[in-house]
């Protein structure tokens, strides 16, 4: 090892498949403001109706009467009564609403906030529910909470006479010089209270009974309510230290030494942190001890290090197991997280001690074949465990699991893989040294030159010098020797590789440098930055597993855990049953699907999740008159494009669209690296061919190569931020293969994207579903993807999408917006700013699809639903009492008093809760892939003791065991049913654009993480990947005018700088499913 003195410093294309993205964490810091930028343009008020058109694919028109049933009249005033008009007054005690629930504890402390800096509550408004609309069949009681009025700006009177027309001229053309009215609403919004526990869950309004009943099994474990007396104590080591594991090993060494004689023979439960847990009192209040870790044996000869630590154990508080029994029964509104806590950290110190902690995992070599995932990483097979309070009592829930690690390779090897070359063969270029340096920093390393001695190192950093051309002081007179010589003279090593630089271990101020061939990677390092392709594909493959395997290795990983013997589940008194929980459900029938009059099934009923479009057509046929296309693919001949191009134009026509068969220019040929000049030359050439006759340009087909990098990504940002075009890309393979059946998926996407639909349900045509046809309701869905690890700096994006017809509910425009690193609420949903024309306006995506609603329907929306996806349980707080004090905000900007009702349902794919069949051999209880049947609900043993929650397996699968999604209501207004809400989710499965099969989780959130994950797109390329994101005004969203506004800035907790905007998307492209 050389020490330098101090003194010398220095994509595929598109598929019909759902596309998968690996995303970060969902975990965002809460706001310690709320947001005033972002909004840019948006409307004045509610829009006139749009004229209707189009082809029907059924008798009557949108908002007409529909297949013999009377139309509904909708009277356009709303007849709300203003909050100050009820009875109980603002201060007043208000009764229980029917659904009202559970409070729980405080909101959390988002990830990115220091816990240390004390208890963090956002400064968001308080709840507070709808008044009580003339219209409803089941009124609600408005749950009113105390605070000073907070007053809206109503910029829209849609029952009122104008009082002036907007004067913007943006403004005037975007919504058709609609007007709006000055003034303050006589509603007050209220601002949120100290506590959420002022706000409560929806109760389960009773088990839904829908469905043919059957018996699954759940990955859950009936865990016993321990009879213990619990005690928290703090923890001081002093000097304090960072790393958990030398936290632990002092506290081990402790209990080793002290257990008989100073802790009562008590065995300790240690979070690696500030607290540790006994299962009856220690012998004290408070005591100090002395402890002394001597490092591992390196095998060097020298005296090993020994460091000496105070450590302060003291009394904290007594945990009460009594109040999680309480809550467990229902007879308690609070979880007792601390209870909850405690058993979990009891219940992870022996895998703690035996295998790799990673979050809630445990991963080790031993527990499973290691995988190669290529470029010097490994899978390791590990298990999920988390305890949870469930209808059933407590449950521990155990699942399979896989991650990367980095192979314990010599440093040379794990090069030569991560390059993929003979690193012999040619010298490093510095793109080579680039992947090099950033696979390699913080990884820890091992010497291997010294014999035995295996002293450990983290890497740093590289030299910019080769090894050969570094030298360093050996004294203090300056003498300087080179590293190649240092090592022949000292150790007797001959440094092969001496034109690659060395590693820098240690710290920039006393950097030491290492020979790459002297080191090796130490085992057991988890690698935490983003995957590439192939090795998110090899970690899939290994992960994979049939149900019953998987169920199987779940009960070999438990009777492995063998926790009847685990001493610490023992001093704590904890019982874990070894069978699988069985669980009552129920498979909910697939709903019948319309298609066009004019095909041979007019009607079709999916079996086992899935269909095809033999002998039906589109329900609502596009049009596209006028289309080009554009090959990039060099191994394409225009022969073989223009064949191509024909059978898809041929597909769209038979599928029932009106296609013409022939482009407005002929097909070209142009290089991926060109991809914006031939873009922007190709449409203007269209253009000019077609503006002379007032006609559009309907459609840009695209052949791209199978592998074409950012190609794609810059294609969409092109086609929809500047030029405004819908596009539709397709690989070169399956233009050579010209399968019927891709043929007929890409037919489905260009459809929507163009205007039309493929297929309705049957019931929202006759007005048959409860809660939605009985009166213009709009569905939103809303998700937020952040960055890949690693990318420190760019930006979240929050995309919102919402139902753009009715009664139909299948199309839906999107929104999306850029907003601070990781920032889980949606900072955009509702904005206001000042204008220096017209004073303070207000916008935002929900006011703005609002009125996109009513201008497409006539109607104004008198109901809403909310599918948020990607919240995790400790977030339900933060999301609702900001996102929907935020619809509250937008609707009543639009009018006085518009307060339609709102259910607000989480949706949660990433959850560990997996569900088999009770007998995998019954043939009529699995699909193909031997997973339970599409429909199958459960709301009842392994879901919240009290609250509105439930799993829905809504497709079939395809391969591996089925994720069900995780449905939980915060908000209800509406009082759904638990049979009525289960039904219209898992009906809505169906309507999925860009398949015909049932998805996963619900369209609207699904196509709100398709809206975020495109306009990632969307971004400087500069920014895309990683980088600072430097300029621009935070929370702006794409498509509502210009992208920047003066005198608007957000600040956001965890970084202050501002978000760069997102470009905005243009008219012709917004309002239609351009993300499909």
């Amino acid at each position: 090892m050389v020490r330098k003195k101090r003194s010398d410093q220095s994509s595929e294309g598109e598929s019909s498949r759902p596309q998968q993205s690996g995303s970060a964490g969902r975990g965002g810091a809460a706001p310690t403001q709320q947001s005033t930028g972002g909004y840019q343009g948006g409307g004045r008020g509610w829009g006139p109706p749009a004229q209707q058109g189009g082809r029907g694919g059924y008798s009557g028109e949108r908002g007409g009467a529909q297949r013999g049933v009377p139309q509904q009249q909708h009277g356009e005033q709303f007849g709300y009564q203003g909050r100050g008009a009820h009875p109980q007054g603002r201060g007043g005690t208000l009764p229980q609403r029917r659904s009202g629930g559970v409070s729980g504890g405080d909101v959390g402390v988002g990830q990115g906030v220091d816990p240390s800096a004390g208890h963090f509550t956002p400064p968001v408004p308080e709840l507070h529910q709808a008044g009580q609309p003339s219209y409803h069949a089941r009124p609600t009681v408005a749950a009113m909470l105390s605070g000073n009025p907070v007053q809206v700006q109503v910029e829209a009177g849609f029952s009122t006479p104008t009082s002036e027309q907007a004067e913007s001229s943006l403004v005037t053309q975007q919504f058709q010089q609609l007007t709006f009215q000055e003034g303050q609403s006589s509603q007050a919004l209220q601002p949120m209270p100290a506590s959420s526990k002022a706000v409560k869950f929806p109760l389960r309004p009773g088990k839904g009974s829908n469905g043919i009943r059957c018996i699954v099994k759940a990955n859950h474990f009936f865990a016993e309510l321990p009879d213990k007396d619990l005690h928290q104590y703090d923890v001081s080591i002093i000097p304090e230290v960072t790393s958990r594991g030398v936290n632990r090993a002092v506290m081990g060494q402790l209990v080793k030494l002290y257990r008989e004689s100073h802790l009562g023979k008590r065995l300790p439960a240690y979070d690696g942190r500030k607290s540790l847990y006994t299962a009856g009192p220690l012998p004290f209040i408070s005591n100090e001890f002395k402890i002394t870790l001597v490092d591992e044996d390196d095998g060097s000869v020298a005296p090993r290090r020994e460091r000496d630590f105070r450590v302060v154990i003291k009394l904290a508080a007594r945990v009460d197991l009594h109040h999680l029994g309480m809550f467990l029964q229902g007879r308690q509104a609070d979880a007792p997280q601390e209870a909850l806590q405690v058993l979990d950290i009891v219940l992870r110190e022996l895998p703690t001690t035996r295998y790799s902690p990673v979050g809630r995992s445990f991963y080790s070599p031993n527990l499973g074949r290691r995988q190669p995932l290529g470029e010097g990483l490994e899978s390791w097979r590990g298990f999920y465990q988390s305890i949870r309070p469930t209808q059933m009592g407590l449950s521990l829930n155990i699942d399979m699991s896989s991650t990367a690690f980095i192979e314990p390779l010599p440093v040379i090897d794990f090069v030569t893989e991560l390059l993929n070359r003979d690193v012999s063969s040619r010298p490093l270029s510095d793109a080579d040294r680039v992947k090099i340096k950033k696979a390699l920093r913080g990884v820890k390393v091992e010497v291997t030159h010294r014999g035995n001695m295996r002293r450990k190192y983290r890497i740093s950093g590289l030299t910019s010098q080769a090894t050969r051309e570094l030298t360093f002081p050996v004294d203090e007179r300056g003498t300087m020797k080179s590293v190649v010589e240092y090592f022949r003279e000292t150790y007797g090593f001959i440094i092969q590789h001496n034109q690659w630089p060395c590693l820098q271990v240690g710290n920039q101020q006393r950097p030491n440098y290492l020979p790459m061939e002297v080191c090796k990677i130490v085992e057991g390092q988890r690698y935490s930055k983003r995957l590439n392709e192939r090795q998110i594909t090899a970690l899939l493959r290994v992960t994979c597993q049939r149900p019953q395997e998987r169920e199987k290795d779940i009960l070999q990983t438990v009777r492995h855990n063998s926790y009847h013997t685990d001493p610490y589940a023992q001093e704590f008194g904890i019982k874990i049953d070894e069978k699988l929980a069985s669980v009552e459900a129920r498979v909910l029938p697939a709903p019948w699907l319309k298609y066009h009059d004019t095909g041979r099934e007019k009607n079709c009923l999916p079996q086992v999740g899935q269909w095809n479009m033999m002998n039906k057509k589109m329900v609502n046929g596009g049009t596209v008159n006028n289309w080009i296309c554009i090959n990039f693919a060099r191994n394409v001949q225009d022969h073989q494009a223009r064949s191509f191009c024909a059978e898809l134009a041929q597909m769209c026509h038979i599928s029932g669209m009106v296609f013409s068969g022939d482009p407005v220019l002929p097909v070209i040929t142009a290089r991926p690296d060109q991809v914006e000049k031939a873009l922007k030359a190709r449409f203007h050439e269209a253009i000019s061919v077609l503006r002379p006759n007032n006609k559009e340009l309907d459609l840009l087909i695209v052949i791209l190569p199978d592998n074409n990098g950012s190609l794609y990504g810059d294609l969409k940002r092109i086609c929809e931020t500047e030029l405004g075009v819908v596009s539709q890309c397709c690989l070169t393979k399956h233009v050579f293969r010209m399968n019927k059946q891709y043929l007929a998926n890409v037919a489905l996407k260009i459809n929507v994207k163009v205007g039309g639909r493929n297929t309705v349900l049957v019931d929202a045509l006759s007005r048959r579903i409860p809660l939605v046809s009985d009166r213009p309701t709009i569905i939103f869905g809303a998700d937020v993807t952040h960055p890949h690890p690693g990318e420190d700096s760019s930006p979240s994006i929050a995309a919102v999408v919402a139902s753009q017809d009715w009664p139909e509910v299948t199309k839906y425009a999107g929104l999306v917006s850029a907003q601070a690193h990781r920032q889980e609420l949606i900072q955009d949903l509702y904005k206001t700013w000042d204008d220096p024309k017209k004073g303070q306006v207000s916008g935002g995506m929900i006011k703005e699809l609002l009125v996109s609603f009513r201008k497409s329907t006539g109607h104004k929306p008198q109901r809403i639903i909310f599918y948020r996806d990607g919240v995790s349980e400790g977030q339900f707080y933060q999301v609702l009492l900001y996102e929907l004090d935020a619809i509250r905000k937008a609707c009543a900007s639009l009018e006085h008093n518009y307060q339609p009702p709102v259910t607000f349902v989480v949706v949660q794919k990433r959850h560990h809760t997996r569900l088999f069949p009770n007998n995998h051999n019954d043939r009529n209880s699995v699909d193909r892939s031997g997973n339970i049947l599409p429909g199958t609900v459960v709301d009842s043993k392994i879901c919240h003791p009290t609250e509105f929650d439930f799993y829905l397996c809504s497709h079939a699968g395809i391969q591996g065991t089925s994720r069900p999604a995780h449905y939980h209501v915060l908000w209800d207004e509406n009082n759904f049913s638990a049979d009525e809400l289960q039904s219209l989710t898992n009906n809505l499965c169906y309507t999925y654009a860009r398949c015909t099969r049932s998805v996963s989780i619900v369209p609207p959130a699904y196509y709100a993480h398709l809206a975020a994950f495109r306009a990632r797109f969307y971004m400087e390329p500069e920014n895309s990947d990683s980088g600072s994101m430097t300029s621009g005004t935070a929370g702006v969203r794409v498509g509502v005018g210009p992208s920047a506004a003066p005198g608007r800035s957000t600040r956001f907790p965890a970084t202050n700088a501002a978000v760069r905007p997102l470009p905005p998307l243009m008219d012709n492209v917004k309002w239609r499913m351009y993300y499909c």
